[in-house]
C-alpha cells in the first residue's frame, strides 16, 4: 500500500476525519521565508553555513547506452575463434597472433572464446576505430603472474558472455610487470580503455593479487551473472561505472565496487539503472569518488563485517558530537572507511530494495544525499543515513534497525515516506559537526510522512531549529537521564502534523510559542513504567489520542490539529484499551479509564503540567517562545 494512504489512514484514527485532507501536510515549505536560502537537488541549505561545492556533479545521473553494450546476438558477425588447449592455443580467423599460451588480438571484431588454459593470457591491442567484442563462450583461463584478460589498447572492448555458458578467469598471488615503474595490469580482468559487459552467461573471477575487475574509463555493465572473490576491490571503472542489469556477487577485501577518478569531477561516478547486488567488502560496499545514482535494484550489502563492529560504545550517547569518536578504523595513520554506499558528492536513490549491514554509515554522502523512492532495512555501525550538508527523504520506506544515530546532516528534510528509526543515540540529529548547545545554524523540517523514532539517545535533535509542518512524528525517548524526547538548541514550531513524544525528565523541552498549531506538554509526578497508556480526550469525551510508549517515561509532549483554543481537556494515565497497537498508538478501540491526571482549558499555543525545573539541560525547559 502507498505510504501516503497508509498515513492518510493513520491520521485519521489518531486524530478525527479531517486531519489527513486539511492539516496533515498543509505546508511543503522547507525554510521560513524570512530566511535566506539556497536549494540544491530539492534540499534546503541555509546560508549561514557552510554551502556544498558547486561544482559538484548533480545527484540524478544519466548514462547513454550504445547499441553493441545492449547486444548478444551475434550471428550475423564475421566470427574469429580462439580455443583454449590446455598449455595451447588455436585460432581460426584473422586479426589475432599467437605466441605460446598468449594470444593478441590486434583488430578490432567478433572473437568467440572457448576452451581451458592452464598458465595464459588474452591481450587486446588494437589501434582501430571500431569495438572488439570478446564472446565468452565456456573459457577458463588462469594466468599465474599477469592479468589473464588484458585490454591494453582498444576505442573500446565488449565482453559478452554467452547464453548458459560458466567463464572462469583466475589470476595468480603475484605479478610480473612489463615495467617496473608501472604497475598496471593490476587486476585479473583489466582494461585502460572503455570496457562493456553483457550476455547471459556467467563470469566467474578469482583475484588473488589485487583487484577482480577493473577499467581505466568508462565500465558499464548490462547483463550476465558476474561473481567476483578479490582480495582488494571487487569492481573498479576508473571513470565510471554504469549498470543497467545483471547480477554481480562480489566478494572483496577491499571495496566491493569503485569508482575513484578524482581529477575530473564529471567522472568517478557510479550510476545503477537495475541489477541484482550481492556484496561483502572489508572497507566500502559501493563507493564513488563524486557521484552515486541509483534508480533501481535489489541490494544486500555487508561491509566492514557489519554493524557488530561499530566502535561507538554506549557511554558516548551522553557526549556532544564533537566529542565522538568516528567510527572508522586507521592503519597507519590513514582513515579507512567501512560504508555502505558512499558518495564523495552527491547520493540520489529514486527505487530499489537496499539491505545494508555496515560497520560504518549504511549510506553516506559528502555533500548532499536525496531519498525519492525505494525500500531500506539498514544496520549500521555509525549513522544509517549521513549527509554532510543536506538528507532530503522525499518518498520510500526508511526502515533503520539498528544504529549509533539513525539520520545525521547538517539540514535534514522530511517530505514524506515511512521513516522507522532505531537508534543508541540520537533518532534525527542536525548538527554541523561544530557540538555544544550553541545554535550552529543545523535545521531539521518534517513536512509530511510519517517517522518512527525510538532512541536511546535525544528522539529529535537539532543543533539550530526544528520545524513540523505534517505528518506523523513519535518519539520513544530514551527512558534513562542524560538524553530528551526533544533537544533543539532554537526553537520548535509545530505549524501542522501530528507530534507525540515521551520520555525522561532531564531536558524538558517544548514546543515555541512561535507554533501556529497547539501543544501539550505534561511533566508528570512520577516515572511510568513502559506499557503505560497516556489518554487524551475533549470535555464532551471525544477521543484525541490514546498512547503507551514501550519505554518508561515521565515527560509526554503532543500536538495535533485537534487540539483547539478554549476547550478543556483531560488527560489519563493508565487504564486499558481494546483498540489496535502499532508503534504504541492504539486505535480503533474503547478506552477503559485510568486515574485522572489533570483537566486544563487551552488559552495559549503551549499549555504546560506540572513541574519543569527537573532537569538542567541548558536550563532549556518551556521556552515559551523566549
Amino acid at each position: 500500500m502507498k505510504k501516503l494512504i497508509t498515513l492518510c489512514l493513520l491520521i485519521t484514527l489518531v486524530v478525527a476525519s479531517n486531519a489527513c485532507s486539511g492539516n496533515a501536510a498543509d505546508s511543503t515549505e522547507i525554510v521560513p521565508a524570512s530566511q535566506s536560502t539556497t536549494i540544491m537537488d530539492d534540499a534546503a541549505v541555509t546560508t549561514d553555513q557552510a554551502q556544498p561545492n558547486s561544482e559538484n556533479i548533480s545527484g540524478v545521473i544519466s548514462v547513454e547506452y550504445d547499441p553493441e553494450d545492449l547486444n548478444s546476438d551475434f550471428e550475423d558477425k564475421d566470427i574469429s575463434y580462439i580455443s583454449l588447449e590446455g598449455d595451447a592455443i588455436i585460432f581460426e580467423g584473422s586479426g589475432a597472433t599467437v605466441i605460446g599460451t598468449v594470444v593478441t588480438i590486434t583488430s578490432a571484431g567478433t572473437y568467440s572464446i572457448s576452451g581451458s588454459l592452464n598458465d595464459g593470457q588474452i591481450i587486446v591491442d588494437t589501434q582501430d576505430a571500431e569495438s572488439v567484442v570478446l564472446v565468452l563462450n565456456g573459457m577458463d583461463i588462469t594466468s599465474a603472474a599477469s592479468a589473464p584478460l588484458y585490454i591494453r589498447n582498444a576505442e573500446k572492448t565488449v565482453i559478452s558472455l554467452a547464453d548458459g555458458t560458466e567463464n572462469y578467469v583466475t589470476d595468480g598471488a603475484a605479478y610480473i610487470f612489463e615495467n617496473a615503474e608501472i604497475d598496471e595490469p593490476n587486476a585479473a580482468v583489466f582494461s585502460k580503455d572503455d570496457l562493456t559487459i553483457n550476455g547471459d552467461g556467467s563470469l566467474i573471477v578469482t583475484a588473488n593479487y589485487n583487484n577482480g575487475i577493473a577499467g581505466k574509463d568508462d565500465l558499464k555493465i548490462t547483463g550476465g551473472n558476474i561473481t567476483v572473490n578479490a582480495v582488494n576491490d571487487g569492481i573498479k571503472g576508473w571513470d565510471s561505472i554504469a549498470v543497467k542489469a545483471g547480477t554481480i556477487t562480489v566478494n572483496a577485501g577491499g571495496d566491493g565496487m569503485q569508482s575513484n577518478n578524482a581529477e575530473d569531477t564529471e567522472k568517478g561516478y557510479i550510476a545503477i539503472e537495475g541489477g541484482t547486488f550481492n556484496i561483502t567488502a572489508g572497507l566500502d560496499g559501493i563507493q564513488a569518488e563524486t557521484g552515486v545514482s541509483i534508480n533501481d535494484g535489489d541490494f544486500t550489502i555487508n561491509s566492514g563485517g557489519g554493524s557488530i563492529n561499530t566502535t561507538h560504545t554506549a557511554a558516548e550517547a551522553n557526549m556532544g558530537p564533537g566529542n565522538r569518536q568516528q567510527n572508522t578504523a586507521t592503519e597507519e595513520g590513514a582513515a579507512i572507511s567501512m560504508k555502505g554506499i558512499k558518495a564523495g558528492t552527491n547520493l540520489s536513490i529514486s527505487g530499489g530494495i537496499f539491505k545494508i549491514d555496515a560497520a560504518d554509515d549504511a549510506l553516506h554522502s559528502n555533500n548532499i544525499l536525496t531519498i525519492d523512492g525505494g525500500s531500506f532495512l539498514l544496520k549500521s555501525g555509525d549513522d544509517g543515513i549521513h549527509a554532510e550538508y543536506a538528507l532530503t527523504v522525499n518518498d520510500g520506506e526508511v526502515n533503520v534497525q539498528q544504529a549509533f544515530e539513525g539520520f545525521e546532516s547538517a539540514v535534514i528534510t522530511i517530505n514524506d515516506g515511512d521513516v522507522h528509526l532505531v537508534t543508541s543515540d540520537d533518532g534525527l540529529n542536525a548538527t554541523t559537526g561544530a557540538g555544544g548547545e550553541q545554535v550552529d545554524g543545523s535545521y531539521f523540517y518534517i513536512n509530511g510522512g510519517y517517522v518512527l523514532i525510538d532512541a536511546f539517545g535525544d528522539g529529535l535533535d537539532s543543533n539550530g531549529t526544528a520545524i513540523i509542518s505534517g505528518g506523523v512524528v513519535i518519539v520513544h525517548g530514551a527512558p534513562s537521564q542524560g538524553q530528551g524526547p526533544l533537544d533543539v538548541n532554537g526553537d520548535i514550531e509545530i505549524n501542522s502534523g501530528i507530534l507525540i513524544a515521551a520520555g525522561n525528565s532531564f531536558m524538558p523541552e517544548v514546543p515555541s510559542m512561535n507554533s501556529t498549531q497547539n501543544s501539550i506538554a505534561i511533566m508528570l509526578d512520577s516515572v511510568q513504567v513502559g506499557g503505560t497508556i497516556v489518554h487524551v480526550e475533549s470535555e464532551n469525551g471525544q477521543e484525541i489520542l490514546t498512547y503507551a510508549s514501550p519505554k518508561e517515561f515521565q515527560l509526554f509532549v503532543f500536538s495535533s490539529p485537534e487540539l483547539q483554543a478554549n476547550t478543556t481537556y483531560s488527560v489519563y494515565i493508565g487504564g486499558d484499551s481494546t483498540g489496535t497497537v502499532t508503534d504504541g498508538l492504539y486505535t480503533d478501540g474503547t478506552y477503559t479509564s485510568g486515574t485522572l491526571v489533570t483537566s486544563f482549558e487551552i488559552s495559549s499555543n503551549v499549555t504546560t503540567v506540572g513541574s519543569f525545573d527537573q532537569g538542567f539541560g541548558g536550563g532549556k525547559g518551556p521556552r515559551g517562545g523566549n
